[in-house]
């Protein structure tokens, strides 16, 4: 088994691989994304913050940022490129005002060089057709993973080698497979044959390793064959695959049951909240916190970044069983915190036409008094 030659194609060609990038596109272009107007008070703290749907950027983000992708393939495209090659990046268009962003489009990071200039500035070469545009900050909008600041590190350049193994494995497989998983080997006779007599020879026994026929072959005249290639138990190659899907998961950041390895994990049931809501913390969190901050300093005009703060809606993500939900919407309603409407909201049903009022546990004791009834605070239903 050789380590191969790693590019592009044949890295997705790796069913963990393509797995694992596809998982993370799709559930974080999945997430609904939301604008919100922010009111804040002379210390900085917020006192007001309501969802609005009328910003521009709201509008382009949430419907169709460029005339050949709708909003999921859009943010499937600028994650994909993200996860997989450390960074991404949009070609911006303004409006004829130069202060509205009216299309997002985004480039192949394989066809994008990124270059810090002596004076500070940095520009954006990018490749196509032969020709070379060149894009100052402004007009390119650009996502990076970890790295040195000015381009994110490479996941895929990180994981060559691991993927070199697991398409050399790959094609081990297939050629065994070809072989009817024959093993290659060497034909001995205890006397000297003649040129013709050694081809024909070769050309009778040649479907003993050739896998094309399963037919029983008599080997005579103190012939003996000897095996020179293993079978895959042989060199581990089941093992060697197991280890090299749980590599690349590591690589990519993804759990290995998310991409249906039962091997090692539970199987699609109970346990699966956990650890969805493990990746999400661990793994997807940095994603939507990297495209909020980007944002809201690379797209939003900067009068508005204390008034106007991207997010994404992570609800449904993490939504739990029906008992789980419903246990705490009971105590969000009792504690004041969500009136029977909104928790309704959660849950697609409609509004109650007196659930919009939010409710308290009527009785609660002060502690130093001992639980004295006489001297018992009541809070009453807010109106």
């Amino acid at each position: 088994m050789t380590t191969k030659t790693v590019t592009d194609d044949t890295a997705l060609q790796i069913s963990s691989a393509f797995a694992c990038i596809r998982r993370t596109a799709e559930t974080m272009a999945s997430l609904p994304i939301q604008f919100f107007s922010i009111k804040r008070d002379a210390s900085g703290r917020i006192v007001s913050k309501k969802i609005v749907t009328d910003h521009p950027l709201y509008r382009l983000l949430r419907w169709q940022p460029n005339r050949y992708q709708t909003r999921s393939e859009f943010f499937e495209t600028i994650y994909y490129q993200l996860g997989f090659r450390g960074n991404a990046y949009c070609l911006i268009e303004r409006d004829s005002s130069g202060k509205d962003i009216i299309s997002l489009l985004p480039l192949m990071t394989s066809q994008v060089e990124t270059v810090l200039n002596s004076d500070g500035s940095v520009i954006h070469k990018y490749y196509s057709s032969g020709k070379i545009n060149t894009y100052t900050s402004k007009n390119i909008w650009h996502l990076k993973l970890l790295g040195n600041g000015i381009v994110g590190l490479s996941p895929l350049d990180q994981a060559r080698n691991s993927l070199g193994i697991s398409l050399g494995a790959e094609e081990s497989v297939n050629r065994l497979s070809n072989s009817g998983f024959k093993q290659g080997g060497v034909l001995t006779i205890d006397k000297i044959l003649s040129p013709d007599q050694r081809g024909k020879l070769k050309a009778n026994f040649n479907d003993i390793t050739s896998g094309k026929e399963e037919a029983l072959k008599v080997l005579e005249a103190g012939m003996k064959f000897t095996p020179t290639s293993m079978l895959p138990k042989d060199v581990q190659l089941l093992e060697s695959r197991k280890f090299q899907l749980e590599d690349i998961c590591r690589f990519f950041d993804v759990p290995p049951v998310l991409i249906h390895d039962m091997s090692s994990s539970t199987v699609w049931g109970s346990g699966i909240t956990e650890i969805v809501r493990g990746w999400y913390k661990l793994g997807l969190a940095p994603y939507r916190e990297k495209m909020k901050d980007s944002i809201q300093t690379q797209l939003l005009d900067i009068s508005e970044r204390e008034t106007v703060e991207p997010d994404f809606d992570i609800d449904e993500l993490l939504r739990g069983g029906e008992k789980e939900r419903y246990e705490g919407y009971q105590i969000a309603i009792r504690s004041g915190v969500m009136t029977p409407n909104e928790c309704r909201g959660q849950e697609g049903l409609p509004p109650d036409s007196a659930g919009d009022k939010l409710f308290i546990d009527q009785q609660l004791v002060y502690l130093e008094n001992g639980g004295n009834k006489n001297e018992t605070k009541t809070f009453t239903v807010k109106n």
